[in-house]
């Protein structure tokens, strides 16, 4: 009491250091982490599933990433990305937020920090790859004489014509743009060269978005590739400006070695698929031979991609570490594995550049470079780990290959092998045990067999919802087609080219070009088989987004939690599937249009074009095949030179449809009484106000803000481009302002 006495009076409100520390610890969030109270027994029982569900976290955060990406080309808007940024930076605090219990919930409070972050670093990703890279197309069609210069030549005898890329400036803002320019084989006589200066007379472009809603959107390619405009060249091309020093030696070697390839098999359908294997041009395969390996389920061998690039850096490695072991004194003093991957990455890099470094060959490679880095250092080569990291690289460089069919289907079917060949039953059915080659290579061809089930059923939702179309027996033909031509056609090839430098390749070209018609005689017969492709109309993203995150779980998690993933898989997949076809197709000039009709399951159009862009475009939408039939001819219908009156009963009432046919002027009063008894109008050109029909008037008004419409008239639902779109630079409409559509009646 007396020591307490004699101290001063300020000292009596102060606390000891270590009790300063105590109550910093309790007393002062005590009340904050009140907070967390209500959700403690979901973050336990979160906690306890993570514990008792083994799997790796690191993929996970890939696909965080991902998803952050996908979100940027879904949502509409710059201030829709803002507020995902937002809240999912508000997400990020909570799991940082001082009051929570990380020494409870070390894993929950982790991925609440994190994941969210991942995602705003693959949405702002994407958004400066698109502000950075993107040019924004040409204002309107020109035609005239123009100057540029050749950034590249791509040759495609098989469509008697030539692909340029130019630089030029455009006719109206005189800014520098690049050019896609088609030159036929009898406009370009002199055969300018990258480099050259060329003048020429042509019809230019924007690039065009979606004709229909799920449509291929080249707007989107081209914005991300820096093209501004596309045409073809009306009149000749002279060259008015031989290249220099600058010319590149590595696209004339490519030509040349085509050219060689070409002499070596001839013209048919094998120098294509070998030029392909070789340069990764497929400018020279047959459309007919291009077709029957789509629907065979085999488009993927004509694509420099995983498999071909694997193919080549395995075959060096193996036979650098094979020839390096000959040398016991380089193999006692020197690692093997490590030379071998050096000499494995030094050929992937040559066979990248060789077939023109596009971007699913990019992307192959980076993955290939990864898996000998972990050979180098004996870790394992092919795990989900690894396959994530390669993915996240790629993603980091081209945040827009997310969206594109080659990345889902290369990595998904990567990611297939992974997760089939981690699965416990199959870890069991390939241990080792006492039994014959016989059984063992029986064993073996079973997985096989397996495994091509498993990815052929893995990528067909991927194929439905971006081609609309799949090969039913791709599995079958893979197991044959994959064997083939990684293990014989390339090396035979290979071999040739090799021989071919002392002049004794010959015979061994012979040899590949047998080897390459088999390939294709299996393409063709697989094809003609009955229910060979399976055609279905384009589908909705959330049902394809559903397929994906149930696929995403399949794979990723391990043990029984894994089967969760088949729901939402599986649900996914029937929702494509049952999409239903749509009753109407409006194309975004309002001059094609098409009319389904579900019981003679034929295709009606407006106009009759032949094959054309429009007419492939429709019936690709539609999920058909086969020639469309007039829509003159449709039961009922009546047509003058100006309009088509018609009927179509849907859900137990009749719709009319009055769609405008030629260009003459209709007089106002007729138009407007002949509206007026119409639900729908569909016209290319702008209808007088007086125009007023009971539902939808698909004018050029409309269709210049909405783009293409496909309309479902059981359920009302009317899909159009431009909620597709969102506000991307690469949209925009020809008209501003939002489309309305009115409630359906």
């Amino acid at each position: 009491m007396l020591v307490m006495a004699s101290q001063p009076a300020t000292d009596d409100f102060r606390v000891p250091a270590a009790s300063s520390t105590a109550a910093m610890q309790h007393w002062p969030w005590n009340s904050a982490s009140d907070l967390s109270r209500g959700l403690a027994p979901v973050f336990e029982k979160f906690e306890r599933f993570l514990s008792s569900a083994g799997f790796d976290r690191a993929p996970w955060l890939t696909v965080a990433f991902g998803t952050g990406i996908a979100a940027w080309f879904e949502l509409p808007d710059a201030t829709a990305w803002l507020v995902l940024c937002g809240l999912c930076a508000l997400a990020s605090g909570l799991g940082f937020a001082p009051w929570s219990r990380r020494d409870r919930f070390p894993f929950s409070l982790r991925a609440m920090a994190v994941v969210p972050l991942l995602v705003i670093a693959g949405c702002l990703a994407v958004w400066a790859r698109s502000t950075l890279v993107g040019e924004p197309a040409i204002d309107r069609p020109l035609a005239g004489t123009f100057t540029a210069r050749v950034l590249a030549v791509e040759e495609q005898p098989a469509m008697g014509r030539d692909r340029l890329l130019l630089a030029m400036r455009d006719p109206g803002s005189g800014r520098a743009i690049r050019v896609r320019l088609n030159v036929p084989d009898e406009a370009g006589a002199q055969s300018p060269a990258s480099g050259d200066l060329v003048r020429f007379k042509a019809r230019l472009m924007p690039p065009a978005p979606p004709m229909l809603p799920g449509a291929y959107d080249f707007a989107r390619s081209a914005w991300f590739s820096g093209l501004s405009a596309t045409g073809s060249v009306t009149g000749t091309i002279s060259v008015v400006e031989h290249a220099g020093a600058g010319e590149s030696r590595l696209a004339a070697f490519r030509a040349a070695l085509a050219r060689h390839v070409r002499d070596a098999l001839g013209t048919g359908g094998e120098a294509g698929i070998a030029i392909a294997f070789v340069t990764g041009d497929r400018g020279s395969i047959d459309q007919s031979d291009a077709d029957a390996m789509r629907d065979a389920g085999l488009a993927h061998l004509l694509s420099i991609s995983g498999l071909h690039v694997s193919a080549v850096i395995g075959a060096a490695y193996v036979l650098a570490i094979r020839l390096l072991a000959l040398c016991p004194w380089l193999a006692l003093r020197v690692r093997l594995p490590v030379m071998a991957a050096a000499a494995g990455a030094l050929a992937g890099l040559g066979y990248t550049l060789l077939t023109g470094s596009e971007v699913p060959t990019v992307r192959s490679c980076i993955g290939s470079l990864l898996v000998l880095a972990a050979l180098a250092l004996g870790r394992e080569p092919l795990s989900l780990r690894m396959l994530s990291a390669a993915a996240l690289c790629v993603l980091a460089i081209w945040p827009e290959a997310l969206t594109g069919p080659s990345f889902q289907m290369s990595f998904g079917a990567v990611l297939a092998i992974v997760a089939l060949s981690t699965a416990a039953p199959v870890r069991r059915f390939l241990a080792p045990r006492q039994e014959g080659w016989i059984a063992r290579l029986a064993r073996h061809v079973a997985l096989l067999l397996v495994t091509g089930v498993v990815i052929e059923l893995a990528l067909m939702p991927m194929g439905l919802y971006h081609f609309h179309r799949a090969g039913v027996y791709g599995a079958l033909a893979n197991v044959v087609a994959i064997p083939l031509s990684t293990f014989v056609v390339m090396p035979l090839v290979a071999l040739a080219l090799v021989l071919d430098l002392v002049g004794a390749g010959a015979p061994v070209w012979w040899l590949a070009g047998h080897a390459i018609g088999l390939l294709l005689g299996l393409a063709h017969r697989i094809a003609a088989l009955p229910g060979a492709v399976t055609l279905l109309p384009a589908a909705g993203t959330g049902a394809f987004v559903l397929y994906l995150a149930g696929a995403l779980w399949l794979a990723l998690w391990s043990g029984r939690a894994r089967l969760l993933g088949l729901i939402p898989a599986m649900l996914g997949a029937g929702l494509l599937a049952l999409a239903p076809t749509p009753d109407v197709l409006i194309s975004g000039d309002g001059r094609h249009a098409g009319l389904y009709d579900p019981v003679g399951e034929r295709l009606y159009v407006l106009r009759d074009g032949g094959p054309s862009y429009a007419r492939d475009n429709l019936l690709e939408m539609a999920g058909m095949e086969g020639e469309p039939v007039l829509l003159a001819t449709w039961p009922g219908a009546r047509c003058n030179g100006d309009f088509c009156a018609l009927r179509i009963r849907r859900a137990g009432r009749d719709w009319r449809l009055l769609i405008s046919r030629g260009r003459d002027t209709v007089p106002e009063r007729a138009l407007a009484a002949a509206c007026e008894r119409a639900d729908i109008v569909i016209s290319d050109r702008w209808l007088a106000r007086s125009c007023r029909p009971q539902w939808i008037k698909a004018d050029r008004h409309l269709l210049s803000r909405s783009g293409g419409l496909a309309i479902n008239l059981a359920s009302g639902r009317v899909r159009t481009v431009s909620e597709e779109q969102g506000a991307h630079d690469w949209w925009r409409p020809l008209e501003p302002g939002k489309p309305w559509i009115a409630p359906m009646p």
